[in-house]
């Protein structure tokens, strides 16, 4: 399939301004969200069903790791195992997308007439995916105050309380217990970890 790399737009928009379309979540095998998204897409040019289901969405967000002591920007799951799907509910859309490969049903209502979301509820995860395009969260969040134990350097197997957090140097001011003393010591991000 030639368009494949287009499935990954967001949001995916298969069809026209339908008043009935509404959003439900599935439930798909974890880590699959993005096949699951490519499979349901598929099966709805193959039935010919585009005017029943709108947009597909798999809500991700930038997170900033890193990695060998290089900054590396990575795409995150907000919703492991969640794919949301803008369509009518009928049998034969709900039967399309129960049965794709990998899903493995909607999430809440009757066993065959799942509830729908809000268009509120799905509006607040765009914006949130929005934010994460403009400003990537980082991997690892600390919080001052948080217990922390060197991994590496100096100070290895050291306990330490979390001061201050910069997390455009990816560095951290930790209190470390030496000799009975609180002596305050500068750590990167990748030579520390939460206890």
């Amino acid at each position: 399939m030639e368009n494949a790399g287009a499935a990954s737009a967001v949001p995916v928009t298969v069809s026209s301004g339908n008043p009935d379309l509404r959003w439900y979540i599935v439930h798909a095998y974890s880590g699959m969200e993005k096949a699951v998204e490519r499979n349901i897409l598929e099966r709805i040019a193959r039935a010919g069903m585009q005017d029943k289901f709108g947009r597909i969405l798999v809500p991700t967000e930038e997170v900033v790791e890193m990695k060998n002591g290089q900054r590396k920007t990575t795409e995150r799951r907000l919703f492991p195992g969640y794919v949301f799907v803008e369509m009518e509910m009928e049998d034969d859309t709900w039967h399309l997308v129960k049965h794709t490969s990998k899903v493995t049903g909607f999430v809440g209502g009757a066993k065959n007439r799942p509830a729908p979301i809000s268009e509120e509820e799905v509006q607040k995860i765009v914006s949130q995916m929005e934010q994460g395009t403009d400003k990537p969260r980082h991997k690892i969040e600390f919080t001052v105050g948080e217990l922390i134990r060197v991994k590496e350097g100096p100070f290895t197997d050291f306990n330490g309380t979390v001061e201050e957090v910069n997390y455009e140097k990816n560095r951290l001011r930790v209190s470390v217990m030496i000799f009975g003393r609180s002596t305050p010591v500068e750590l990167e991000f990748g030579q520390v970890e939460k206890t």
